[in-house]
């Protein structure tokens, strides 16, 4: 039987949530979170970047010491073994918060330099996972230096706030990991990888396998920063020794223990392998 009147006008199907947040369009949503990103950093003028990775519960120098004195204040009267542990932690978090330091220095050098190169294209732009601890000490480094930088955050269960000195404009969310850890490596000339735990270390053993397997060319540069702390984490030498990684995966890394040296190894290696050349 023939209705009276007219059907109301159909949404267009990119226009229809129910539709674009379904398993179906599941495709598009990926293809966006590659294409947004790669509009912007062209619009951005975004040549290529440094990637600075390492732990979000890595502390400034002045959080982590205000937080050991209010410990030590609110612990008087009360020694117990409770809160001797709340201070050891404190006390422990106090000595990690020179890698935020060291961070904050070390992306405040590159991106100083950086800029000396001119910004057609931006060389060398900090990149971190946008989050707190080293991730925010890196793109605070690069805000202090008058720089931009590029926070790629990812949409998590718990809140993960960017943190505030993200260039706005180079502000992402992503909701897959795949598509945040490819936009991590396509433009990365470089990883610096500061302490940390599973996300540092997943984003350190990605790049490495695409490097060891030809992905990324070995001329990019992976520098581990602080053997103190990473020497106990993961024994390289003993990989070496039991075969399961060679002598030539072992020369992929180079290592750090102070900002002066991490530095000039960053500067050297981009200016012998990437300045003279057209950017990828």
């Amino acid at each position: 039987m023939k209705r009276s009147g007219h059907l109301p006008m159909a949404s267009l199907a990119y226009q229809n949530p129910v539709f674009t947040e379904s398993l179906p369009a599941r495709p598009l949503r990926i293809l966006a979170e590659y294409i947004d990103p790669l509009n912007r950093l062209r619009r951005a003028k975004v040549g290529d970047t440094i990637v600075m990775f390492g732990s979000a519960r890595i502390k400034s120098r002045d959080q982590a010491l205000a937080d050991l004195r209010r410990i030590k204040r609110e612990s008087r009267g009360r020694r117990t073994r409770e809160w001797h542990g709340k201070i050891r932690t404190a006390q422990s978090h106090l000595g990690m918060s020179r890698y935020y330091e060291d961070a904050r220095e070390l992306s405040r050098r590159i991106t100083a330099w950086a800029m000396t190169l001119g910004v057609h294209p931006r060389r060398f732009v900090i990149c971190s996972g946008g989050g707190p601890g080293i991730m925010e000490a890196a793109n605070r480094g690069a805000a202090e230096a008058g720089g931009s930088s590029i926070g790629l955050s990812i949409q998590l269960p718990h809140e993960q706030r960017p943190n505030p000195y993200i260039s706005p404009e180079l502000n992402f969310c992503f909701h897959y990991f795949f598509m945040r850890k490819l936009w991590f490596a396509q433009m990365a000339k470089a990883l610096i990888v500061f302490p940390g735990g599973f996300g540092t270390m997943d984003e350190l053993w990605e790049m490495l396998t695409l490097m060891q397997t030809g992905k990324l060319a070995q001329r990019h540069m992976i520098l581990i920063y602080g053997r103190k702390y990473w020497d106990k984490v993961l024994n390289w030498r003993h990989m070496v020794r039991t075969g399961t990684m060679s002598e030539e995966d072992y020369r992929l890394l180079q290592f750090a223990d102070n900002v002066d040296d991490a530095f000039d190894r960053v500067r050297t290696q981009m200016e012998t392998h990437h300045l003279a050349l057209d950017v990828d």
